[in-house]
């Protein structure tokens, strides 16, 4: 009997805690019930910021130059810390169909098009949960995720305890 292939799930990952919830949420509802037969093949994407993208934050300032290198390097360890955690967690959770991804760019682009290049048919991300005024001035990569990938998009929010 020939072997189906397996689905592909894009999980879009960065260094906050509400993205280490949702992946430890994910690995417990969607793949731990399945163990070791999961449903999905599982793709972590860690989109890293151009450095050109962190200065012009701070604003253009004369020494701007000098500073990418610095800023370059501290991206690159906080992309590789991220990456290191998430294998950790899907280790923790004996996930280890997983491949972990490094992407430059802004995350709503490297996420959908992470979806189209894996032919993905489900991404999830977690959710900051930004109020209105804070979406709107920074943006919501997963409001922006549900409206433009081609796929199933799940938002992982982290529940609220009551006091």
């Amino acid at each position: 009997m020939a072997e189906v292939e397996k689905q592909v799930m894009v999980f879009g990952m960065d260094e906050s805690e509400p993205s280490f919830y949702a992946l430890e949420w994910t690995l417990d509802h969607l793949f731990a019930p399945c163990a070791p037969n999961y449903p999905f093949k599982l793709v972590i994407v860690h989109a890293k910021p151009f450095p050109t993208h962190a200065i012009g934050l701070a604003g253009p300032g004369a020494g701007a130059a000098e500073v990418i290198p610095y800023i370059e390097a501290d991206l690159k360890k906080t992309a590789a810390r991220v990456a290191e955690k998430a294998k950790e967690i899907c280790c923790s959770k004996s996930v280890t169909e997983v491949s972990v991804e490094i992407m430059e760019g802004d995350a709503r682009n490297v996420l959908c098009d992470a979806v189209e290049r894996h032919h993905a048919s489900m991404l999830v991300v977690g959710s900051h949960g930004y109020g209105a005024i804070k979406r709107a001035v920074l943006g919501s990569v997963s409001d922006y995720c549900a409206h433009h990938a081609h796929c199933s998009v799940m938002i992982v929010k982290k529940p609220k305890h009551k006091h």
